[in-house]
C-alpha cells in the first residue's frame, strides 16, 4: 500500500475519519493498532503475524528486564532481546548472503561446495523495527525509559503504520508519552500534516521518479552510455534517493501530525553539508543517530586515543552499510563511508593546528566548493551502493572518471536540468529563512491554492507509473 497511491488515500480518509469520530483515548489506540495491522498485512499477512509476535516478546522481556534488581538476569534478558531481534534480521536478511558468500569462499579455496539456497520472504521495514525494539529493551535495560506496562501501547509504538515501512527509526521515549497523551482537535497540525503530505508527495512522484528515468538505464547498462551521461546518472541517482526517502518521511511525519503524533526529523538539508561528517548529521538522522547511540558510543566512541577511534568509526559504519542490504557493494558503500569519515577526522586533527587555514575554510567561497565537493563525493561513492555488484560499480566509475564515446541522456537534458535547479532553488530558500517569513504573511486563501497547485503540478509532471520507495527492501 504504496503512499502516493489511491489505494492508501481511501485507508487513510476511512482511518482517519473513525479516528477523530470516537472520542474515547483507548479506542483511538486500538483504531491505529487495527489500521497499523491491515497496512501491514496489505503486503503479507503471516508476516503482519510476525511482526506483532516479536514486538509481543519484546514488551514481555522489557517488563522483565525492569522488574529485576539482578544485573545479571538484566543483561540476560537483554541478550535474549537483542539475539532474538538479530536472529530475525539474519535469518530473514542475511541468511542467503552469508550462504552464498560462505560458498564462494569455500571453492576460491579449492572446495567443492554446494550450499543450500533458502526460500525466504522478506520482511518489508524489518531493519527499520528490529532497531526500534532493540534501541527500546536497552533503554529500559540502561534506564533512560520505563517499561511500558500497556501492551497495545507498546504494540503501536513498534507498528504505527506511518513509520512502519520505511522509519524514521523511533524512540520509545519520544513516542510512547505521545500515545498516553490526549489527542485534540487542532486545525494548524492538520495544515501541517497536509503541507508536509504534499511536498513529500511532490519529492517522490515529481522529483524522484523522474530522476530515476535518468538514472535506471545507465545503472542497468552504463557501457551504452558516454561519460557525461555516466555522470547526470550518478547525480540523479542521488537526487532520486534522497527525494524518494526524505519524501516517504516527509508523507510520514505529516501523516503523523494528522492523526496528532509527531516524528524524529529525519533529514535537514544534506546536499548543503560541507564535509561527510556533518552529511552524516543531516542524512537520515534517525539511523545516524541509532549508530552513534547503540553502536559507536558502545564501541568505544572517541575514547582510547586516535586509532580506536578510527577503528571504532570505520565498523560502524561498515555494520551500516550492511544494514542496507545483504550484498558486498552495500558493505563497501559503508566501509567508503568509514573511511571518508577517518580521512575528515584526520584532516580536522591537521587543520586545527593551523588556525589560518581554519579561518581560510570557513569563508563563504571555500565553504561551497566543500559543499559541492561533498555533494560529488557523495555521488561516487552512492555508484558502489546503487549498482548491481561491485564488478558494474568499478565499470561505471571507470566510464566516470575516463572519457567514453556511447549514447546521449536516456532523457531529454532540459527536464534533469529543471528539476535541478528547483532542487538547488528550494535549498536556497529555506537555508536563507526568506521562506518560513514569506509563507506566515499569505493569507490563507493564497495558501490554499499553493497547495492545490501543488496538488495538480504532481498529477500533471509525474512520469507516469507506481514505482515503490527505494528504501522498502531494508
Amino acid at each position: 500500500m504504496l503512499f502516493q497511491t489511491q489505494q492508501f488515500l481511501v485507508f487513510f480518509s476511512v482511518v482517519f475519519t473513525a479516528y477523530w469520530t470516537v472520542p474515547q483515548a483507548r479506542a483511538r489506540v486500538w483504531i491505529l493498532l487495527a489500521a497499523s495491522f491491515y497496512f501491514y498485512a496489505s503486503w503479507n499477512h503471516w508476516l503482519a503475524v510476525l511482526v506483532f509476535a516479536s514486538s509481543s516478546a519484546d514488551y514481555v522481556i522489557a517488563r522483565a528486564i525492569q522488574g529485576s534488581d539482578d544485573t545479571a538476569r538484566r543483561r540476560m534478558w537483554l541478550t535474549a532481546s537483542v539475539v532474538g531481534n538479530l536472529g530475525l534480521l539474519a535469518y530473514f536478511k542475511y541468511a542467503n548472503f552469508f550462504l552464498d558468500s560462505l560458498e564462494s569462499a569455500l571453492r576460491a579455496a579449492g572446495a567443492d561446495a554446494s550450499l543450500p539456497v533458502l526460500q525466504v520472504i522478506l520482511p518489508v521495514g524489518i531493519s527499520f523495527y528490529t532497531f526500534e525494539a532493540i534501541s527500546y529493551t536497552t533503554d529500559v535495560f540502561r534506564r533512560r525509559a520505563q517499561a511500558e506496562r500497556s501492551l497495545p501501547n507498546f504494540l503501536l509504538f513498534i507498528t504505527f503504520f506511518p513509520h512502519l515501512i520505511a522509519g524514521p527509526i523511533v524512540r520509545a521515549r519520544h513516542f510512547l508519552p505521545q500515545v498516553r497523551r490526549p489527542k485534540r482537535w487542532s486545525w494548524s497540525r492538520l495544515e501541517l500534516g497536509v503541507q508536509l503530505f504534499l511536498i513529500g508527495l511532490f519529492k517522490k512522484v515529481v522529483v524522484a521518479d523522474w530522476m530515476a528515468a535518468f538514472a535506471d538505464p545507465v545503472f542497468a547498462d552504463p557501457t551504452a552510455f558516454r561519460t557525461g551521461t555516466v555522470w547526470i546518472g550518478a547525480i540523479a541517482c542521488a537526487i532520486q534517493i534522497y527525494c524518494d526517502f526524505s519524501g516517504y518521511t516527509d508523507m510520514a511525519l505529516g501523516t503523523a501530525h494528522m492523526l496528532g503524533y509527531k516524528l524524529v526529523r529525519n533529514f535537514n538539508m544534506p546536499f548543503l553539508a560541507a564535509n561527510i561528517a556533518e552529511f552524516w548529521r543531516r542524512w537520515h538522522i534517525s539511523l545516524s543517530t541509532w549508530l552513534r547511540d547503540y553502536l559507536f558510543i558502545p564501541l568505544g566512541g572517541s575514547r582510547g586515543g586516535r586509532w580506536k577511534t578510527y577503528r571504532n568509526l570505520m565498523v560502524t559504519m561498515t555494520l551500516g552499510g550492511l544494514w542496507h542490504g545483504a550484498a558486498w557493494p552495500f558493505v563497501c558503500f559503508g566501509a567508503l563511508q568509514g573511511l571518508w569519515l577517518v580521512g575528515h577526522r584526520a584532516a580536522g586533527e591537521v587543520t586545527d593546528r593551523f588556525h589560518k587555514i581554519a579561518l581560510l575554510m570557513a569563508m563563504p567561497p571555500a565553504t561551497a566548493l566543500r559543499i559541492a565537493a561533498t555533494f560529488l563525493g557523495f555521488c561516487i561513492t552512492l555508484v558502489v551502493f546503487r549498482a548491481v555488484s561491485l564488478d558494474a560499480a568499478g565499470v561505471i566509475l571507470g566510464r566516470m572518471f575516463a572519457a567514453h564515446p556511447g549514447g546521449g541522456t536516456p532523457e531529454r537534458e532540459s527536464i534533469f536540468c529543471t528539476l535541478l535547479g528547483l532542487g538547488a532553488l528550494s535549498h536556497a530558500l529555506v537555508q536563507s529563512r526568506i521562506w518560513p517569513g514569506v509563507l506566515r504573511k499569505l493569507p490563507p486563501p493564497l495558501i490554499g491554492l499553493g497547495y492545490v497547485a501543488l496538488l495538480m503540478a504532481v498529477l500533471l509532471f509525474a512520469p507516469g507509473g507506481e514505482k515503490p520507495f527505494v528504501y522498502f527492501q531494508f
